[in-house]
């Protein structure tokens, strides 16, 4: 290349390092001619930089992060980063050995998404110091940022939407309450509920996984007190179809016999029989948000305080969802009368 553009090595190094020459109009116009791109490997040598950042999930078949990491790839496409992606299977031992092997690979940066928020951080995200930043999740301990969603909110919008119909005996399927998640989403719907003068009540509340197994399992047991719930929260959408799939097999009709409302979209919802309703969130744009912010810290050795951001979420109305039948024959009645 230095002898296509009539220059030194030197030169040709100066200028892919960033310094000013003279010649750098022939050079750029021989890099372009032979097809020119730096080698990676010599990149990371000199700068000490893998070019690699690693991905942490909890449960890669969740549709939910399959997204998000859309999301991230988008962001680093272009950019010459490789991505590790790792999934724990929601186990906090696997987890801390995938972050290990991930330092071990000296990753520029890490993603991740905490099986749970009650174990201690990873030792090695504190040690190494290492640009990290959570998704979906927060930690109290040690100073990372956070790309999260309104899920308090998104879950208040569920319990309004299903009062607004009439519904009095209310059921939710929560996930669990040692994730962000699982404990704004509890939270945020007693408390709208407490806010109408109702009560989720014991027997009407289940506590699961964020897994379909455990949404079936849980619908069954919700379904089995009599009398039955009139409507269910499910506060996912992975357990929503093993919630949707214990309705079907109890040969229940959607809303004629329960109303259905879930956090999170499932794919081909929309095409289900009747349209499911949702509290939608931009999964995406999650992924994106999170890798633009590890970039910033990685690239702009940005050593400000940690950042939150929280995405709001959107009702979505389909037709799973309506008066409970004792609502309806009141209403009957009265225009009867």
């Amino acid at each position: 290349m230095a002898a296509s553009a009539g220059v030194s090595p030197a030169t040709v190094s100066r200028f892919l390092n960033g310094g000013r020459v003279r010649q750098s109009v022939a050079i750029g116009r021989a890099i372009d001619e032979l097809g020119f791109r730096p080698s990676a490997l010599a990149r990371s040598l000199k700068s000490g930089s893998t070019r690699a950042i690693g991905v942490v999930v909890p449960d890669i078949t969740n549709p939910f992060f399959a997204a998000v990491v859309k999301g991230i790839e988008s962001v680093t496409r272009d950019d010459e980063y490789d991505l590790y992606l790792c999934n724990t299977d929601e186990s906090v031992e696997r987890e801390h050995r995938v972050v290990a092997s991930l330092m071990a690979k000296k990753v520029d940066g890490l993603l991740m998404a905490p099986a749970t928020e009650h174990a201690e951080p990873p030792s090695h995200l504190l040690s190494t110091g290492v640009p990290t930043v959570f998704i979906d999740r927060q930690l109290a301990e040690g100073d990372f940022d956070s790309v999260l969603v309104d899920n308090e909110g998104g879950a208040a919008q569920a319990a309004a939407h299903l009062i607004s119909l009439g519904h009095e005996r209310i059921a939710m399927i929560s996930g669990p309450l040692e994730t962000t998640p699982g404990r704004g989403r509890y939270e945020g719907f007693v408390e709208a509920l407490r806010a109408a003068g109702l009560e989720l009540r014991v027997e009407h509340t289940a506590f699961s996984d964020f897994r379909a197994s455990g949404g079936y399992q849980s619908m069954l047991r919700l379904l089995a007190v009599q009398p039955q719930p009139t409507a269910i929260f499910v506060a996912n959408n992975l357990m929503a179809m093993g919630a949707l799939r214990a309705i079907h097999d109890l040969g229940l009709r959607i809303p004629d016999d329960i109303s259905f409302l879930s956090f999170d979209s499932l794919d081909l919802g929309e095409l289900l029989d009747p349209p499911l309703t949702v509290i939608d969130r931009p999964m995406e744009e999650q992924g994106v948000l999170a890798m633009r912010l590890l970039l910033n810290r990685m690239e702009h050795r940005d050593m400000g305080p940690p950042r939150t951001i929280r995405l709001e979420t959107k009702l979505k109305v389909g037709a799973s969802c309506a008066p409970p039948m004792s609502t309806l024959h009141k209403r009957v009645r009265g225009a009867a009368s």
